[in-house]
């Protein structure tokens, strides 16, 4: 028998849900988002929170600025100019510092926190040692604050994640399949965001039922993609 004809999925507009409510707390994330929490209640005026790619960081920060109207700003864009309008409002945050960071610039925003009683709030795949900063003075603020890691998620997180992936997409996925997935794919929320779009494009495409075959072929593909 001939393979029924695939269709060209559209691509309809679907809302990722990046609120506080839809944080997933896991062992791997719960600092985190209890230090977060407290604020304006944090051990230091600058947080430095760590953790590798699809670890949950860009929606913590999304939450976070929900919550509390911070300003933010990505790292290799910030510049002395910018520090007047983060200081301006209820906390700070800059994003991705591994990237790359002008030192004199942030020096400036920690300083102008400190004198306004601010926080800032620093994201970065790396600790601060690897920035290769050189300012002297920056090192030692940087060194005075608050460390806080995400780590890779586990088993129950990442089951979760995908169970939430897929009803963002209104999905009513069978926990087998999730489960399957669970112990094949990568430790990161980037996969299996980019994992659930797939499988749901496949599906969409092929106008077949999400079964563990399929999830099976479409991760092996997005693996191979990276």
């Amino acid at each position: 028998m001939a393979e029924p004809p695939r269709q060209l999925p559209l691509d309809l507009p679907h809302e990722e849900a990046l609120s506080r409510d839809d944080f997933l707390v896991g062992g791997s994330n719960r600092a985190a988002f209890e230090l977060l929490e407290r604020w304006p209640d944090w051990p230091s005026p600058v947080v430095v929170l760590a953790g590798p790619v699809g670890s949950g960081k860009t929606h913590l920060v999304k939450a976070f600025q929900d919550e509390t109207g911070a300003a933010v700003k990505d790292a290799p864009n910030l510049r002395e100019a910018d520090v007047e309008a983060l200081v301006a409002a209820p906390a700070a945050v800059v994003e991705n510092a591994h990237l790359g960071i002008d030192d004199t610039a942030l020096f400036h925003l920690l300083n102008a926190a400190r004198q306004a009683g601010k926080t800032v709030l620093i994201t970065s795949r790396t600790w601060p040692a690897s920035w290769k900063i050189t300012l002297p003075d920056l090192i030692s603020r940087l060194r005075a604050a608050t460390p806080v890691e995400i780590l890779e998620p586990d088993d129950d997180l990442l089951r979760r994640v995908l169970v939430k992936l897929f009803a963002d997409r209104q999905i009513a996925i069978d926990l087998s399949v999730v489960d399957y997935l669970v112990v094949r794919m990568e430790r990161s929320l980037e996969v299996a965001l980019r994992a659930v779009e797939a499988i749901d494009q496949e599906a969409l495409a092929g106008r077949v039922k999400i079964t563990k075959p399929l999830a099976g072929r479409v991760l092996e593909n997005v693996h191979k993609g990276q």
